[in-house]
């Protein structure tokens, strides 16, 4: 039963991730029609700058707070020095961000090398929990409860706050808020921030799971990806929806049939954009 129970908390974990990841792509593409590849860059950039101040001070807290505002001061200055000047060019929005995705993967090769690094979970956290039977591990718990308490907070965020209102409103009808006169620029900017600092934040997060390597970055976004699509553009019920889906089933893929791991996430979107094209949570347009 331990193996049973230890597929599920692997599943759950890296469900937590794909939310943390995918929330904010999901914001950033519904509100600002932007879609940004570069989105797995501020995970490996948050990865890389985590596992290198936690080995440095033994402070996970400290290293994602660093990871975080890296990867945020890094997205706000790509969101007012490019993306701010191709509204609505997807195609060109697509290559300029897939660029700057390689440019981070090789400055962090020449950085920290090509070598992957681990690091290990905190050591308050770093020891396993026996329930009955079970043993389970600490950390995977607490990236769960984190990630729901993240969740949570995010949800609030965009349904009970003005801010919030802000961009659901901008999701529906972006003119309407700029008529009003709200400074639509400022929102994006915000937006595209705090979607970049949760990015950095989960790169640090999933370094006890998964560590930091060079390929993390286009990895993730694969899944990111495949999550926004399942789950519908803007909503982060869709987004904590899809992310839990694909982690189960990757997680239990990866265990019983390996070599249909893909394919099992790739049937799971055909099926959704067969019955709901909008995604699970998304609005029809």
């Amino acid at each position: 039963m331990d193996f049973w129970v230890t597929i599920i908390l692997m599943g759950l974990s890296f469900s937590v991730l794909l939310f943390l990841l995918s929330s904010g792509l999901s914001l950033i593409f519904g509100f600002m029609n932007v879609l940004n590849l570069t989105h797995g860059g501020y995970y490996l950039i948050g990865s890389y700058i985590g596992v290198s101040i936690y080995k440095w001070t033994g402070n996970f807290l400290l290293a994602i707070l660093a990871g975080a505002a890296v990867a945020g001061i890094i997205g706000v200055g790509m969101e007012r020095g490019f993306l701010r000047h191709l509204p609505g060019q997807l195609l060109d929005q697509v290559i300029l961000t897939m660029g700057f995705l390689f440019i981070f993967t090789n400055l962090a090769k020449w950085i920290w090398g090509p070598v992957p690094q681990m690091a290990a979970p905190p050591s308050l956290f770093a020891r396993s929990l026996h329930i009955g039977a079970y043993s389970v591990s600490v950390y995977h718990l607490v990236v769960i409860f984190a990630g729901l308490i993240v969740a949570i907070v995010l949800w609030f965020f965009q349904e009970k706050t003005r801010f919030g209102a802000i961009i659901r409103a901008g999701i529906d009808n972006q003119e309407m808020i700029m008529a009003i006169g709200i400074n639509f620029k400022l929102v994006c900017s915000w937006v595209f921030c705090l979607g970049t600092v949760i990015a950095g934040v989960s790169g640090v997060i999933g370094l006890p799971l998964l560590g930091a390597y060079l390929e993390s970055g286009s990895e993730i976004l694969l899944y990111a990806i495949i999550v926004v699509i399942i789950g519908g553009l803007g909503s982060m019920q869709g987004a904590l929806a899809g992310s839990f889906l694909i982690g189960i089933i990757h997680s239990f893929s990866k265990a019983f049939f390996p070599p249909l791991a893909f394919f099992m996430m790739y049937l799971l979107v055909i099926i959704i954009l067969l019955v709901k094209p909008s995604g699970l949570f998304g609005k029809r347009s």
